[in-house]
């Protein structure tokens, strides 16, 4: 069955010239897609934007019009790092509704799996607060529609952006309905998902925090893929498998201190889309978050696709230039957490 992407050039509207998180991401992104011919082996899905019922299951109302007024008189900032101008509030709703739009498509049969190609990116956002450059979590919103919409009780959702999602840890943090498992740089920002980190209540021991010291990279990812995410998805059983992909983990990217390479973004792609066909029909979408360097996000998003499409990844950047540290002692203190041994 066909892949599936999200895009609208509504998403360059939201912008700040000078910051990090530009529309140059998604224009860049989208020239290499261009030029690899990757869009004609896609299918389209056209985002909405997201019904306002949807949001509100996720963020709080006042929040919402917060957001909407800050937008409607010109824009400001929601913390220094999160800006919003007059546009932010419709791409905003954009974003969410886009992967939403990509997450009914792949309930519906139209595409087995795909990627949202939407900004501003959600992760960081909480029920009532934006930040971390985040305004509404799309992520959540979408895990929000699966289970009270389309009837599902076991959402996963893979976070490997170099940042804690703490967003969406907390708004499913008290819940077996989702799985929420983080790879991050740690101590990094916002400074939340230590392993101690595993949820409260119905949701304790559905929060699996990878706390990742700097330095690590391909190796190191693929471990903690094949040796704590694949055998906690194996016991959860998820009816569909949500990523919130960065990739500011990427070496050559200027916010963290990674050395993820494309290729290797690649082959946690790979191991997802095998996870996904062996435990939930192959339902899997992918949505953007990070990733500041615009050639390795750019090569890093073809290369994803490519691996969702079963096709050859072109890797323009290489390997990293340095060695990778080594995460024994994590991973075998991890297993202990969450009963893998």
């Amino acid at each position: 069955m066909s892949t599936g992407y999200v895009y609208d050039p509504l998403y360059l509207e939201h912008n700040r010239v000078g910051h990090v998180e530009c529309r140059e991401r998604l224009e860049t992104t989208m020239q290499v897609l261009r030029e690899q011919r990757l869009l004609d082996r896609l299918v389209e899905i056209q985002p909405t934007q997201v019904p306002m019922d949807h949001l509100l299951e996720v963020h709080h109302e006042h929040y919402v019009k917060l957001v909407r007024e800050v937008s409607e008189r010109g824009g400001g900032h929601l913390d220094p790092d999160t800006y919003v101008n007059e546009r932010s509030f419709d791409v905003a709703l954009l974003a969410a509704g886009g992967l939403l739009n990509l997450v009914e498509a792949i309930m519906n049969g139209e595409v087995a799996n795909g990627f949202a190609l939407v900004r501003p990116p959600g992760h960081h956002a909480l029920r009532g607060r934006g930040m971390g450059f985040c305004l509404f979590n799309n992520i959540a919103v979408a895990t929000a529609y699966a289970l009270q919409r389309r009837g599902l009780s076991r959402v996963l959702i893979v976070d490997f952006d170099l940042h804690h999602g703490n967003g969406t840890q907390e708004i499913f943090y008290d819940t077996s309905q989702v799985l929420y498992f983080s790879t991050h740089q740690y101590p990094h920002y916002p400074g939340s998902g230590h392993w101690s980190e595993i949820g409260e209540g119905d949701g304790q021991g559905f929060t699996v925090n990878v706390p990742l010291p700097a330095g690590v990279g391909d190796e190191g990812y693929e471990r903690v893929f094949d040796e704590i995410l694949y055998p906690l998805a194996e016991r959860y059983r998820p009816e569909i498998i949500l990523v919130s992909v960065g990739y500011d983990a990427h070496w050559a990217d200027p916010l963290g201190m990674m050395l993820l390479s494309t290729t290797g973004y690649a082959r946690l792609a790979r191991t997802l889309k095998e996870m996904a066909e062996e435990l939930c029909d192959g339902r899997l979408a992918f949505t953007l978050e990070g990733g500041y360097d615009l050639q390795a996000t750019s090569y890093s998003i073809a290369a994803t696709l490519q691996a969702l499409m079963g096709q050859e990844v072109y890797d323009p950047l290489g390997p990293s230039p340095q060695p990778s540290v080594p995460i024994d002692d994590l991973i075998i203190h991890l297993k202990g957490t969450h009963r893998l041994v």
